[in-house]
């Protein structure tokens, strides 16, 4: 089955990891065709698709296919099978009501966090995953934000997912900083956003403090290195280039009316800044 012509851009964002091991497999298309995307702490990859499908929740990329159950993976040199357990979403949709307005990207997050079993041959060599954990969002719309930062992380010493993302947001002819995050806990959902009042008190490529209510989230980062690059869209096709890097550190504390919540560090992040151009 041909592609049929796409108006935008989708994409999904499928992350594995099991201590330094990390790789994503970021499926999608766009109005410049169907691809796929790697990434792992070696570097990043691209594929182009020529067959693609999505049905019943399964998304079917020429050999490759991925759905909430997991991964089949059948690339130039890259192969193996990834099964997920339950996902673990969010108690409501990240976007909060803008997901009701005309947005150049949305932003969804699918599993906070998921076990793994399984692994992939790339190369030569196994990357199992067996007892890791996944991540997995998605975007679509037409175009990135023209400066962002975003990272994520799910392996800290107690269970917690985090996802931060701040952006240049064009809105009804004007424009304004966004701001969603959300952590999963411990088993318990706390949220920070633009459309909850959240402030941002500090933001450099380093270091984030945000703060809402009586909540107050410290992040410090330190990236293993510059970053891989990969395809981003713009205007609805795969024509920008940014960076992501893999296995940052992250320092994490969570305040709640001025009690710590957890204080946790991570070398596993992943991690995305881009700068304004303009």
């Amino acid at each position: 089955m041909r592609i049929s012509r796409q108006r935008g851009f989708e994409g999904w964002y499928f992350k594995h990891q099991k201590g330094d091991d990390m790789l994503a497999f970021i499926p999608g298309r766009a109005e410049s065709g169907a691809f796929v995307q790697l990434i792992s702490q070696e570097g990043a990859r691209q594929f182009e698709i020529s067959n693609w499908t999505i049905h019943n929740g399964v998304i079917r990329a020429d050999r490759c296919w991925f759905s909430k159950q997991g991964c089949h993976i059948e690339l130039p040199g890259i192969s193996g099978e990834i099964f997920y357990g339950p996902f673990t979403p969010l108690c409501s949709d990240i976007m909060g009501p803008f997901r009701f307005f005309p947005m150049a990207c949305r932003h969804g997050v699918l599993s906070m966090a998921h076990t793994l079993q399984g692994g992939v041959r790339m190369e030569g060599h196994t990357h199992s995953f067996d007892g890791g954990l996944g991540y997995a969002e998605k975007d679509s719309g037409t175009s990135f934000p023209r400066s962002y930062l975003w990272i994520q992380c799910s392996d800290f010493p107690k269970p917690c997912s985090l996802m931060v993302s701040i952006a240049h947001i064009p809105f009804c002819g004007s424009s304004f900083r966004g701001c969603i995050c959300a952590i999963l806990y411990q088993g318990r959902e706390y949220r920070l956003a633009t459309y909850r009042g959240v402030q941002v008190e500090r933001l450099t490529p380093e270091h984030i403090i945000l703060s809402q209510g009586s909540l107050l989230l410290d992040l410090e980062i330190a990236p293993s290195h510059t970053g891989h690059p990969l395809r981003a869209p713009q205007c609805g096709k795969m024509s920008r280039a940014i960076r992501e890097s893999c296995n940052a550190s992250l320092q994490a504390r969570l305040w709640n009316r001025g009690k710590p919540v957890f204080a946790l560090q991570s070398d596993h992040a992943v991690y995305e800044f881009v700068p304004n151009q303009a």
